[in-house]
């Protein structure tokens, strides 16, 4: 998956969180100006860095102008957070969406899992987003349901392998296993490439024990 520059988050519904959703060129790349301006910012300082006032100045764009399309830091963070959860669950569906028997299950989560690990290496700033997802209760919905929609998509594959199996297991496991892929793949980016790579490689091999065992 190319590597996308901090300043460029990927492209989204331009509505989303937005106080007042962009319908005309000139507000839709105002929006854009601002998340890029955002993601520049929270990639140098931080989540808990990022200041309205500091993002409004680099935008060119005045305070007021920026409250007309995000109402505080939450905001922003959020528009950002779904936008690159939106392209997590594209790659997701993608890999997952051929799978029928056990085997096919193990190649394609493997190479999803290393697809996933080279979205988050090209765009480390993923981290820091999560990060202020973590620091707000309300934002933090937004990460867990991300993780059940990751979960529904694993667990439709698993109910393709096996379609006698619970379904409230399949999605209890499915649930787990996407939600302890997120953390590492997290984790894997704020360590050395050496040890993140051991850590991703150590939970394909976990889930794939509890997923498609041989």
């Amino acid at each position: 998956m190319p590597a996308a520059s901090p300043a460029a988050p990927p492209a989204a519904d331009p509505a989303g969180p937005l106080r007042r959703a962009p319908s005309q060129r000139r507000s839709r790349e105002r929006v854009e100006r601002i998340l890029a301006v955002a993601t520049e910012l929270i990639a140098a300082q931080g989540s808990d860095a990022l200041r309205m006032a500091e993002v409004a100045a680099k935008a060119e764009i005045s305070i007021g102008s920026l409250y007309q399309y995000f109402p505080d830091k939450a905001a922003v963070i959020r528009a950002l957070a779904e936008r690159y959860n939106a392209e997590g669950r594209a790659c997701i569906e993608e890999g997952l969406r051929e799978v029928r028997d056990a085997a096919g299950l193990r190649r394609a989560f493997g190479t999803l899992i290393d697809t996933y690990y080279g979205l988050f290496l090209a765009e480390p700033v993923m981290r820091d987003i999560w990060s202020g997802l973590q620091a707000d209760k309300g934002l933090r919905e937004i990460d867990l349901e991300d993780s059940r929609i990751n979960g529904r998509v694993l667990a439709a594959a698993l109910a393709r392998i096996d379609p006698a199996a619970d379904p409230a297991e399949l999605s209890i496991r499915a649930l787990l296993v996407m939600q302890l892929g997120e953390a590492t793949m997290r984790l894997a980016i704020s360590v050395g490439r050496e040890e993140g790579d051991a850590l991703v490689e150590a939970y394909k091999r976990m889930a794939l024990r509890e997923l498609a065992p041989e």
